[in-house]
C-alpha cells in the first residue's frame, strides 16, 4: 500500500538525471531572514521511481547533502549503493540547486535553519520503510550533517563526511580578524558580497569541459559565483560549534583527499587528484571533535568531492564508505 503524503510534501515529476529519476518538493516554514519575501520556500528530494520500494525491501537509505553551490546529480555512485540494496536519495537544500528561489545562491545565514530539510527528509526515508539511515553530507553539507545530528540525537544511524568543510582554508589573519570582521559585517549586510568562488573545479568536472559528469549548470554554475557576508558569518559561528566539540554518539566516518592542492591557481594535475578547495589537514585535525565513534578514510588521488575522483579513487571512496556504512549503520543503536 502506498505510504500516505503529508501536507508539506509535494508529487514527484520527472527529473533531468533520467528517466528512472524523479524531484519532489519538501515545503518549509523556518527562516533565518534570507527567506524571499512573499515566497513558500522548499527544498527539493531526488529519488529514482522504485527507491520507496527499494527501501522497504532493505530497511535502509542514503540521504546525500550536497556542498556550497551544488547540487544532486551522482548517478553513478546512486547505482553504486543501489547493487548494494541501499536507495542514495539527493536533497537539494532551500536557497540552492533545484530549490534556489531569485537571485541569491545559498543566501542561508544560519546554518541550523536547514535542519528543517533534512529532518524532513529523513521522515520521508523512515516512512518509506528505513530502519537505519545514513546521513552523506560534502563540504559544506559536511559540516551541515554534524551540525544536524548533534541537535537530533538518534534522527540518522551513521553519517558520512566526504572532504567536509570544518575550518576555512586560509591564513591565521584570514581564520581570526577577517571572521571577526565578517560576523559584524554579516549581521547587518548579510547580501554583501567578500569573496568568488572559482570556477575551475566545476568546469573539471562538467562534459561541456572534458569532464566525466552531466549537471545543470542553473543547480551548479559553471561560472563564478559571490560568496556571501551573511553565508560565511552563519558558517564560521557553525565551524565554531562543531571546534567547541559536538559529542555525536551516532558513528562517523571522515573521508578526505590523501592531499590538498593550490586553492587559488590549482594545475590541471590538482584539480585532477587533490582537494584544491579545502585543507584535508583540518579535516583530520578537527575530526575528533565530532565524537567518540569517529574513523578517517583517506582517498589516493581523490578529488574534493571524492565521489566525482579520477576512476580508481572514486571506486576506492565508493567500495570503502559503502563497505563502511553496511557494517556500521547495521549495528549502530539508536538512543
Amino acid at each position: 500500500m502506498p505510504t500516505p503524503t503529508p501536507g508539506w510534501l509535494g508529487s514527484p515529476t520527472p527529473d533531468y538525471l533520467g528517466p528512472t529519476w524523479r524531484s519532489r518538493r519538501i515545503y518549509l516554514r523556518d527562516d533565518d531572514g534570507g527567506a524571499p519575501r512573499g515566497r513558500t520556500e522548499f527544498a527539493v528530494l531526488v529519488h529514482e521511481v522504485d527507491a520507496e520500494q527499494l527501501v522497504a525491501a532493505s530497511g535502509m537509505a542514503a540521504l546525500w547533502i550536497p556542498g556550497f553551490v551544488d547540487t544532486f546529480f551522482h548517478v553513478e555512485h546512486a547505482a553504486a549503493w543501489r547493487e548494494a540494496n541501499v536507495a542514495l536519495v539527493g536533497l537539494d537544500m532551500r536557497r540552492a540547486g533545484r530549490a534556489l528561489i531569485g537571485r541569491h545562491r545559498d543566501d542561508v545565514r544560519d546554518m541550523s535553519v536547514r535542519n528543517e530539510e533534512i529532518g524532513r527528509a529523513i521522515e520521508v526515508l523512515r516512512a518509506w520503510g528505513a530502519k537505519k539511515v545514513i546521513l552523506i553530507g560534502h563540504s559544506t553539507g559536511g559540516l551541515q550533517v554534524p551540525l544536524f545530528a548533534a541537535a537530533n540525537p538518534g534522527a540518522a544511524d551513521a553519517l558520512i563526511l566526504n572532504s567536509p568543510w570544518f575550518d576555512h582554508n586560509g591564513s591565521d589573519l584570514q581564520k581570526k580578524q577577517l571572521t571577526a570582521l565578517v560576523d559584524r559585517l554579516g549581521a547587518r549586510l548579510p547580501l554583501l558580497r567578500i569573496g568568488k568562488l572559482d570556477p575551475a573545479y566545476a568546469r573539471r568536472l562538467h562534459v561541456d569541459f572534458g569532464g566525466e559528469f552531466r549537471f545543470d549548470p542553473a543547480h551548479k554554475p559553471l561560472d563564478s559565483e559571490p560568496v556571501l557576508a551573511g553565508f560565511f558569518r552563519g558558517v564560521r559561528r557553525a565551524q565554531a560549534r562543531l571546534a567547541a566539540g559536538l559529542h555525536i554518539t551516532a558513528p562517523i566516518l571522515v573521508a578526505h583527499s590523501s592531499a590538498s592542492g593550490n586553492p587559488t591557481k590549482p594545475s590541471d594535475a590538482e584539480l585532477d587528484s587533490t582537494d584544491v578547495v579545502l585543507n584535508v589537514e583540518d579535516m583530520v585535525r578537527l575530526a575528533p571533535r565530532l565524537g567518540p565513534n569517529v574513523d578517517l578514510l583517506a582517498v589516493p588521488g581523490g578529488r574534493h568531492d571524492l565521489s566525482l575522483s579520477p576512476g580508481p579513487a572514486r571506486a576506492f571512496y565508493t567500495e570503502r564508505t559503502i563497505s563502511w556504512a553496511l557494517d556500521n549503520a547495521s549495528t549502530a543503536t539508536r538512543y
